[in-house]
């Protein structure tokens, strides 16, 4: 996840006089969170690089959007802010909001493991005040953590997780007129797709892939990157760490073995790429998760 200087509506709210933030975390797998409060303000958001979920947990029945004024927000309303939008918000009384911050390389993951699309046929959908009671409790849940304890954070990425699928599953539009260029071909992505969620526990390479598509590796990374958002490599090490916290969470593996299971060198190796997605190690995510 970029750090929090790079977080365009997370700069927005810090360059308020009148927004105090309360806590914030970095969450890993692309995904940061913050809670705020707010009170008579005005804020613009132009065209961020990432997408914003939004929870209304107290207040905000002065607040609306300038080019829908007639609607107002209230306490469990969401609103779904994706990349590259523009909207500009007046904020009268006071509001308590929490956000999850989104990198669009960890949407693109979602699209494909999830839709079993190219992410560049998909644009997550924008919504104002938003009624979706999972997705509220799911917020809520999240307040009830302390983000910098290193277990609780580790609940609190598993429950961002959960409200990124859901906005994949239920949030996602096609996007209208558009004109492929370049990239795989549908088969060769759902072949590779396969051939990857089976051989997780092999040493992949890159020439093994571009291979199977007849492509050079060049070539190859170039089209996997346009189909799959993100590259090669990213793509593996992302789904070898989606098997590996199943695996820490519903298997008695060791965490040797499951380091094997995963296609990971060593355990050593396995814990250090661990901690730098999610900022803890394999022993932490499984005792955090034990019931």
């Amino acid at each position: 996840m970029p750090a929090f200087d790079t977080l365009q509506v997370f700069q927005s709210m810090s360059r308020s006089p009148n927004a105090r933030l309360e806590h914030c975390a970095e969450l890993g797998d692309g995904m940061a969170a913050a809670l705020w409060t707010n009170h008579h303000d005005a804020r613009d958001y132009e065209a961020p690089t990432h997408h914003t979920l939004s929870c209304y947990i107290s207040g905000g029945t002065g607040t609306f959007r300038r080019d829908q004024p007639s609607a107002k927000g209230a306490p469990g309303k969401l609103c779904v802010l994706p990349a590259e939008h523009q909207s500009a918000w007046v904020i009268n009384g006071e509001i308590r909001l929490a956000h999850v911050y989104v990198s669009q390389e960890q949407f693109a993951l979602g699209c494909i493991s999830l839709l079993d699309k190219e992410p560049r046929t998909l644009q997550l959908r924008e919504f104002t005040f938003l009624d979706d009671a999972r997705q509220t409790q799911r917020f809520h849940q999240l307040l009830t953590l302390n983000w910098n304890e290193p277990g609780e954070r580790l609940l609190t990425s598993s429950l961002a997780s959960a409200l990124l699928d859901h906005a994949v599953l239920t949030q996602v539009g096609m996007r209208s007129g558009l004109q492929l260029k370049g990239g795989l071909a549908a088969y060769q992505r759902r072949q590779l797709v396969e051939r990857i969620e089976h051989g997780l526990a092999e040493p992949l390479s890159i020439g093994q892939l571009a291979a199977q598509c007849a492509l050079s590796p060049y070539h190859f990374a170039r089209m996997f990157r346009e189909s799959f958002g993100v590259p090669p490599h990213q793509y593996l090490l992302a789904r070898r760490l989606t098997r590996a916290r199943e695996l820490l969470r519903n298997s008695p593996l060791s965490l040797g073995d499951v380091a094997l299971a995963c296609g990971f060198a060593s355990a050593s190796h396995f814990a250090n790429r661990f901690r730098q997605s999610l900022g803890a190690t394999p022993g932490e995510y499984r005792a955090a998760f034990k019931p």
